[in-house]
C-alpha cells in the first residue's frame, strides 16, 4: 500500500471538509444524547442525506452509470475519515447502499438496476435483509424459508429473525430455499420483496436497551413476481456471498465513521469523570487504555485499506473481510466495557438518567455492543473463515 495521499485526494478532503463546515448546525459536536430533537429526528436526517446526495458524497463508489460519481475506494475513505471527525450522521439506508445495491450492480438485470439503484442513493427507499432464521443464524445455508414458483411469481412460506429496520423498509433481500432437495448451499435463492405485500407480518423484538430495532417476518404465501429473482435460480448461495463479502469488507468502510466517533466519545468521558480526585485522562493507566484502543482503531483502519487496495488492483471483496469484522466488533465491546469502568458505581445508572455520566449513553451503547460479535456472522465463524478460507488450515471434526 501507498499511505501517502495525491494532491487531488487532499483536495478532495478539503472539499468535504468545505461541505461539513457549511452545512453542519452551528455547534454541532455529533452526541446524539446532547442534541435536540430537530437534530436526531427523522426529518433532519432526511435533509442531510439530501444534502450529502446532492453534492456527490452517496454511492461515491458506484459505477457513475448506476448514479454514482465512480470515485476511487481511497476518496471514498477521505469521505468517511472526515464523517468521522466532525461527528457527522451517516448517509440513510445502510443495508441499501452497502449490501443491497452492490449485490444488484453485481448480479441484478438491467431493469431491476434502472428501477431501484437511483431510489437506494437518494434515501427514497430503504431496505432491510431477510437472511437468518430462528435455526439459521450462523449456519445460514440451512434455513427453510420456503419459494415455490408457480406461473410469473414465486409463492415464499418462512419466517426471519433478526430483521434490522423491518418495519421502516421498503424492500428487502430475501433469501429461501427453491430446491428442498439439492445440498444445503445449492437449491437457495435470492429476492427482492416488497415489505409491504400482502403475506408480510412484522414482529418487532425488545431488545436488552428497551428499544426495537429488530424484527420477526412472517411470510405466508407471500406472492414474489418472477422478474424480482436477482441472479439465477437456485444460485442464490452465490449472490449471498457477494452481499456479505460487502457487509464483512468494503462495508467496513462506513464502520471506521462509528469507531471513529465512538473512540472520542470515551476519550471525552475520560476528561468529564474524575478518579482519585482529578479527571479521569489524567490516569496513565486510563491514558494507556485510550492508546490502545486508537491503537486498534488504527489497525482496523490499515486492515480495511489493505482490502479496498486489493479491489483497486481489479480484485473483489473476499474472505478477508471477516479479519475486519472479528476486530471491529471486539473493538466496540472492549471500548464500551471501558467506558462504565471509567464511570464507576455511576455505571449503573440508567439509559436517560439526569445524573448519569452523558446522560446514561455509553450505558446504552454497552447493551447495544453485545450484538456486535453476533450479526453478520459471530466471532466463531469469522475465525472459522480466517482459519480456512484465508489462513488455509485444514477443517476439523
Amino acid at each position: 500500500m501507498d499511505f501517502n495521499f495525491t494532491p487531488e485526494e487532499e483536495a478532495f478532503r478539503a472539499r468535504v471538509r468545505a461541505f461539513l463546515e457549511a452545512n453542519l448546525p452551528k455547534g454541532w459536536d455529533g452526541l446524539a444524547s446532547d442534541l435536540p430533537q430537530e437534530l436526531t429526528g427523522k426529518r433532519f436526517l432526511i435533509e442531510w442525506h439530501r444534502k450529502l446526495y446532492a453534492h456527490g458524497f452517496v454511492g461515491m463508489s458506484w459505477p457513475r452509470e448506476y448514479g454514482g460519481q465512480g470515485a476511487t475506494l481511497v476518496q471514498q475513505a477521505i469521505l468517511n475519515e472526515e464523517l468521522a471527525r466532525y461527528r457527522a450522521p451517516a448517509p440513510l439506508g445502510g443495508i441499501g447502499l452497502a449490501l443491497a445495491g452492490p449485490t444488484i450492480i453485481v448480479h441484478g438485470t438491467e431493469a431491476q438496476k434502472e428501477r431501484y439503484l437511483h431510489k437506494i442513493l437518494a434515501g427514497e427507499e430503504i431496505w432491510c435483509q431477510l437472511f437468518s432464521e430462528p435455526n439459521a443464524g450462523s449456519d445460514l445455508a440451512a434455513l427453510r424459508t420456503r419459494a415455490e414458483l408457480r406461473g410469473d411469481e414465486f409463492v415464499v412460506n418462512g419466517q426471519k429473525i433478526w430483521t434490522s429496520g423491518a418495519r421502516s423498509a421498503h424492500f428487502g433481500i430475501l433469501l429461501a430455499r427453491t430446491d428442498p432437495d439439492a445440498p444445503k448451499h445449492k437449491g437457495i435463492s435470492y429476492f427482492i420483496v416488497d415489505m409491504k405485500s400482502p403475506g408480510i407480518t412484522i414482529k418487532p423484538l425488545r431488545q436488552i436497551t428497551g428499544e426495537s430495532h429488530f424484527n420477526e417476518v412472517f411470510m405466508d404465501d407471500l406472492r414474489v413476481p418472477r422478474e424480482n429473482l436477482v441472479g439465477k435460480l437456485n444460485a442464490g448461495w452465490q449472490v449471498a456471498n457477494t452481499t456479505l463479502a460487502n457487509e464483512r469488507g468494503t462495508g467496513a468502510l462506513a464502520l471506521l465513521v462509528r469507531f471513529g466517533t465512538q473512540l472520542q466519545e470515551v476519550v471525552d468521558l475520560a476528561r468529564s469523570v474524575r478518579r482519585n480526585g482529578r479527571p479521569a485522562v489524567e490516569d496513565p493507566l486510563v491514558r494507556q487504555r485510550l492508546a490502545q484502543f486508537y491503537i486498534d482503531l488504527q489497525e482496523l483502519k490499515y486492515n480495511v485499506y489493505r482490502g479496498f487496495s486489493a479491489i483497486i488492483k481489479g480484485g473483489s471483496p473476499g474472505p478477508e473481510g471477516s479479519i475486519q469484522k472479528l476486530v471491529w466488533s471486539e473493538l466496540s465491546q472492549r471500548m464500551q466495557e471501558f467506558a462504565l469502568e471509567l464511570q464507576g458505581p455511576g455505571a449503573q445508572l440508567a439509559f436517560r438518567e439526569p445524573r448519569a455520566a452523558v446522560r446514561g449513553y455509553h450505558q446504552r451503547m454497552f447493551l447495544r455492543s453485545r450484538a456486535d460479535t453476533i450479526y453478520a456472522g459471530t466471532s466463531e465463524i469469522q475465525r472459522n473463515i480466517v482459519a480456512q478460507r484465508v489462513l488455509g488450515l485444514p477443517r476439523t471434526h
